[in-house]
């Protein structure tokens, strides 16, 4: 017991001091404010937790967090008989905070201890600034992190884990629907990246246009440039660089899926050399083309559409069911044909699907690469499709022939990768 004694008391006033000084920490900005709980009532009642959690009294934990709530009601009544200057709901949360860290670091929980702290201590000190991003933030803004929230952290974690078999006759595909929502979730966090960008830099540049419009959806980049160079010529150029960046950020995005569905299956490497082909023939084009410094205007109502994202989910899952039996019934052959049909619509969904199969092994690596590959090309056959709807003619035949060009230089290096 003797040996025992000295480090247990030396980890008790350890985690009776630290409590302290995160309390400290977090009173700061309190007192900075001329709050009427500054820096010696957090520290306080950050202790006092630390030391009700120590002596392993439940009550006493209990009756301390009853105490700091009633405090923080004071406070707050304060507020609203005008015996102090604001309401201070905040001060009454802070409080109910440093109760917790105290708690928290005395149970042994010390990085979480202080991440609450130094977390809530960060929000404090940026209130102006956050209450200016909440004043700036629009209706469909705020529903839009509601639903990416609720996507994310709400959805997900409900859905079973492992692997999931669906039969039909004697055939079986077998899928896990984490990571199907996990594509959901996907594209609407490149859809809310996307318009944090756009938002930020405005119609400054085509790169903005083009190439992070493309992130979200290549093929609304080509809708917002048709009628904007149908009705003016001059920007013809701008808008084949812009097609090309969408196709580039396409298959950015593409080879970003073909990486980070597989970084705990073996990381899917072959298609990098194919689709960086794309992506930097793309650019390279791109460059030649056109005045990178001109704009063209592209409007985003919200951040991400939840009927879009969940649209390519549902995509993803079809091609991935579809794609699996066809595999099974066909060989490879039915697998490529699913992925071109699939990349008509969304060459994320066809790539995703084809990862997912070579995950739990139902293919091979140069299977997966040439699935995502031939998706990749139908998405920009599609969007080279979409420009020759346009009256300019000029605008139409310079996408087509460097659309050509870009997946012509693809097409040779992947080749050369196949059969190397």
């Amino acid at each position: 017991m003797s040996s025992l004694g000295p480090a247990v008391l030396d980890d008790s006033v350890v985690a009776l001091v630290l409590a302290a000084a995160l309390g400290l920490f977090l009173g700061l900005e309190r007192e900075w404010s001329e709050k009427t709980a500054g820096i010696r009532t957090f520290s306080l009642v950050s202790l006092s937790a630390a030391v009700f959690t120590i002596l392993e009294e439940p009550l006493l934990l209990v009756a301390g967090a009853l105490l700091v709530v009633a405090l923080g009601v004071v406070l707050g009544v304060q507020g609203l008989l005008g015996q102090v200057d604001t309401l201070s709901l905040t001060t009454s949360a802070s409080l109910l905070v440093a109760y917790g860290v105290g708690a928290l670091v005395a149970s042994g929980f010390v990085v979480e201890g202080v991440t609450v702290a130094v977390v809530s201590s960060f929000v404090l000190v940026l209130r102006e600034e956050l209450h200016g991003v909440a004043d700036a933030l629009s209706r469909e803004e705020v529903r839009s992190g509601t639903e990416f929230a609720i996507l994310a952290f709400v959805v997900y974690p409900l859905l079973p884990t492992g692997e999931q078999s669906l039969s039909v006759a004697t055939l079986s595909v077998s899928f896990e629907p984490r990571v199907v929502w996990l594509m959901v979730v996907f594209v609407a966090g490149i859809g809310i990246v996307n318009y944090a960008i756009v938002r930020m830099y405005g119609s400054r540049g085509i790169v903005v246009t083009g190439f992070f419009g493309g992130l979200a959806s290549s093929t609304a980049v080509v809708g917002a440039i048709l009628d904007h160079v149908g009705q003016n010529r001059e920007v013809t150029d701008y808008g084949v660089a812009a097609v090309l960046l969408a196709n580039a950020s396409m298959a950015l995005r593409n080879l970003a899926i073909a990486i980070v569905f597989t970084l705990g299956s073996g990381v899917l490497y072959e298609p990098l050399i194919p689709l960086g082909a794309v992506i930097v023939g793309a650019v390279v084009v791109a460059a030649t083309t056109a005045d990178w410094s001109a704009t063209i205007e592209m409007e985003l109502d919200t951040p991400f559409t939840l009927r879009y994202a969940l649209g390519v989910g549902a995509l993803f899952l079809a091609v991935l069911l579809i794609g699996g039996f066809a595999e099974a019934q066909f060989g490879t052959g039915g697998l490529y044909v699913a992925a071109l049909l699939a990349g008509l619509v969304s060459s994320a969904g066809a790539a995703a699907s084809a990862v997912v199969l070579y995950s739990n092994g139902s293919i091979t690596g140069t299977e997966a690469t040439v699935a995502i590959l031939l998706a990749t090309a139908a998405s920009i056959a599609v969007k080279a499709g979409l420009s020759a709807m346009s009256p300019n003619r000029d605008f139409a035949r310079s996408v087509l022939l460097r659309s050509a060009a870009v997946l012509g230089v693809a097409a040779a290096v992947t080749a050369l990768v196949l059969l190397a």
